[in-house]
């Protein structure tokens, strides 16, 4: 599936990872909290990303999940059959941006929603990944390990996930859903390469590359 080209929307959950709360000084969610970005903040590898150079731009490495089957109140038990298939991605987010919007209790629109703020891999067929709590997900820059997590660690699973935000809007074929990041986020320059992979049972299913450069 294209999902870059059918989907309408990306929707982002936040502070799923323990240790990534805790890098953050952030506070333990009791219900999955998400945010909305913009499906023109997709960036397919291999490629460039282009970044607002006054910023401090972090990377976030998460498993991005496919709908496949519309779908609205879900219900956990029957989320993985409106799921077609995954997909690796990069959460960026101009963390300086970030932490000024907390502060103010503002919106995280501006933080993560700039065009090549989601750089994504290909599509990976459902049946590729059985057990979505059961991958791991990496990301190198300039060829050091930053991050490098099993899903199993997520708070929130991919069932719960899928129902909690369809209680809120239909979930539409093409929609991404992405995961929450784990610990090991930091900044990206001018100049930096990145890599990214995923890995079911030890099998590499995508790998994707970018290049970092100031845009102007």
């Amino acid at each position: 599936m294209d999902f870059v080209r059918r989907g309408k929307k990306i929707i982002a959950i936040g502070e799923n990872y323990l240790d990534h709360i805790k890098e953050l000084n952030s506070v333990i969610p009791t219900e999955v909290m998400f945010f909305l970005k913009p499906t023109t903040s997709y960036l397919k590898s291999p490629a460039t990303i282009l970044i607002p150079p006054k910023n401090n731009i972090h990377h976030e490495v998460e498993l991005g999940v496919v709908i496949g089957k519309p779908g609205f109140q879900i219900k956990a038990e029957n989320a993985l059959d409106h799921v077609s298939g995954y997909a690796l991605a990069l959460d960026l987010t101009a963390r300086d941006i970030q932490f000024e919007a907390r502060k103010k209790g503002y919106p995280w629109s501006l933080c993560k929603g700039y065009d090549h703020f989601t750089p994504i891999g290909k599509f990976i067929p459902k049946e590729n990944i059985p057990n979505p709590d059961n991958v791991r997900i990496w990301v190198e820059v300039s060829k050091k390990i930053r991050q490098n997590e099993n899903t199993g660690l997520m708070v929130f699973k991919v069932p719960e996930i899928i129902e909690y935000v369809s209680n809120v809007m239909t979930l539409e074929e093409g929609d991404l859903i992405i995961t929450g990041t784990p610990k090991g986020v930091g900044q990206i320059v001018e100049g930096d390469s990145v890599v990214a992979g995923i890995e079911y049972e030890g099998k590499e299913l995508d790998r994707i590359d970018f290049q970092v450069k100031n845009r102007t």
